[in-house]
């Protein structure tokens, strides 16, 4: 198997990996056959891919064995993001497997962190929807399923492309993850609606970039996990379905 570096790993203080490790505990035990998670947002610029390449590398740390698949397949920033480098200079992936083009075992990067595991999109596709919503993409899912612990799929935001909710048809459930004070209850119900009409249920939402003050003076302090001196001495809550937080320098790198 070809093996890749996360060059980029973010670095959080041990209160935000305390906080972090309630949220992979919660996926751990939605269900014994819950495997298939995808992780989406309501737009860009949310964390949403921030948090799910956090999630895989807390399990793999926890001694799970865990795949993390890049679906977005229109405009990917993770490799970038994260400066992700390939042993090999011929990068294939999720597109190429989907096009018929390679394995599955040739598209499955093993990352520099025990356990973990990386599927990139491979390519840029134009229309990504006869891929994503055929019966190879969810056969896929079904047999990384069977080959690992957790199955983690990066999606475009739903409220910006109908792909997620494709995508999200061959998942077990769906996170949500949301910027605090960003997003109109609007766009959040919205977004859950195309969740559940695809027929895969949301099981949770992190709330992004809150901070403690914030929390507090709305009496949600009871519900967070707090951690301080994270980015410039800035104090932010994070946790599953609570809070989660990322210094707001490195917003413009966001894409998702």
């Amino acid at each position: 198997m070809k093996k890749c570096t996360i060059q980029n790993q973010e670095k959080m203080d041990f209160a935000g990996n305390e906080a972090l490790n309630s949220i992979c505990t919660n996926l751990s035990f939605v269900g014994r056959n819950m495997r298939k998670f995808a992780i989406t947002s309501c737009t860009e610029n949310e964390g949403k891919s921030s948090m799910t390449m956090q999630i895989m590398i807390n399990l793999a740390r926890r001694g799970k064995k865990v795949v993390l698949v890049d679906s977005d397949l229109r405009k990917s920033v993770m490799m970038r993001h994260f400066d992700i480098t390939m042993e090999s200079e011929d990068i294939v992936g999720l597109a190429h497997y989907l096009a018929g083009y390679n394995t599955l075992d040739e598209v499955i990067y093993k990352c520099d962190i025990e356990g973990a595991y990386y599927m990139p999109t491979g390519r840029d596709v134009m229309n990504p929807l006869p891929l994503l919503d055929s019966e190879y993409f969810a056969a896929m899912l079904e047999e990384l399923a069977s080959r690992f612990d957790m199955v983690l799929v990066d999606t475009p935001p739903i409220g910006v492309v109908i792909d997620s909710a494709v995508v999200a048809k061959s998942c077990d459930g769906v996170v949500l993850v949301i910027e605090h004070a960003k997003r109109r209850k609007a766009e959040v119900v919205d977004a859950v609606r195309k969740i559940e009409q695809s027929g895969s249920p949301v099981l949770g939402c992190i709330i992004n970039r809150v901070s403690v003050r914030t929390l507090s003076e709305r009496s949600y302090y009871k519900n967070h996990y707090y951690y301080s001196n994270y980015g410039k001495g800035k104090g932010y809550g994070y946790g599953y379905g609570y809070g989660y937080s990322k210094d707001k320098e490195n917003e413009e790198d966001e894409k998702k």
